[in-house]
């Protein structure tokens, strides 16, 4: 149903909608029962990443354009901004708060955005991703989905912390707010595409494999191999340092 490569797709559970993004400059909504979207909007460039965490959905394009989207107005902007980054986003990820977002760059660069401009201040960018001279993208951003149980059952308990993952092979554990890097892992001898935790937080999982960064010629179909690793990360590699204002529970 699209008219190119579809590039993202998320699911909305709150709405019972799969969205998905591609390059012939569209996000198309999807009741799966149904075999026509139930909407089509119009993007201002070809899609290159997405993050939905309702009702926050932001929408990374070419030239630099981030759009953002409430869903609980899908069929118009919410806002539109320029990418605080030089260059090309590959990656984008929703605060847990909806307060603001990440995005990552093909220049192993990250950019922490908030939507409310008196929090602009806030904003920052970062360095990550790099080996000497050598510059490599980012190419997942993932926030840690810290769940504790309180006394009144299961909630959510925000840490704000996210997990980084690029083309030199490694990933990397973050601090949003206190800006400092957690853990920083060895490296695997390829790169990392791609990465996800789980529901609860407690196993990360990230693919090895070639992402042609280099072109065919650097592609051997003897020896390529496509890997999934999972992580099992500690409490130092996930939970930031206690802030102003909230109790640290061991």
């Amino acid at each position: 149903m699209h008219d190119a490569p579809v590039k993202e797709l998320a699911w909305i559970p709150e709405m019972n909608l799969l969205v998905t993004g591609s390059w012939d400059k569209t996000l198309r909504y999807w009741d799966l029962r149904q075999q026509n979207p139930t909407w089509v909007q119009q993007l201002p460039e070809r899609c290159y990443a997405l993050t939905v965490r309702h009702p926050l959905m932001v929408v990374g394009t070419a030239d630099r354009n981030l759009i953002v989207f409430n869903l609980q107005n899908p069929q118009s902007e919410f806002k539109r901004v320029v990418s605080p980054l030089k260059y090309q986003t590959r990656c984008l990820a929703a605060f847990p708060d909806q307060q603001g977002f990440l995005v990552g760059s093909i220049e192993g660069r990250v950019g922490v955005h908030h939507l409310d401009d008196s929090q602009s201040s806030k904003n920052f960018t970062f360095k990550c991703h790099r080996d000497g001279n050598d510059i490599y993208s980012v190419n997942s951003l993932n926030f840690h989905p810290a769940s504790s149980l309180g006394k009144a059952g299961p909630r959510l308990e925000i840490h704000h912390t996210f997990a980084t993952a690029g083309s030199d092979g490694a990933f990397n554990f973050w601090d949003k707010d206190s800006k400092q890097r957690l853990k920083a892992m060895l490296r695997c001898n390829q790169p990392i595409p791609c990465s996800a935790f789980n529901n609860d937080g407690s196993v990360f999982a990230y693919a090895v494999c070639y992402d042609w960064s280099k072109g065919a010629e650097n592609h051997n179909p003897s020896t390529a191999k496509t890997s999934i690793y999972l992580h099992l990360p500690q409490e130092a590699e996930v939970k930031g340092k206690p802030r102003a204002g909230t109790s640290s529970r061991k």
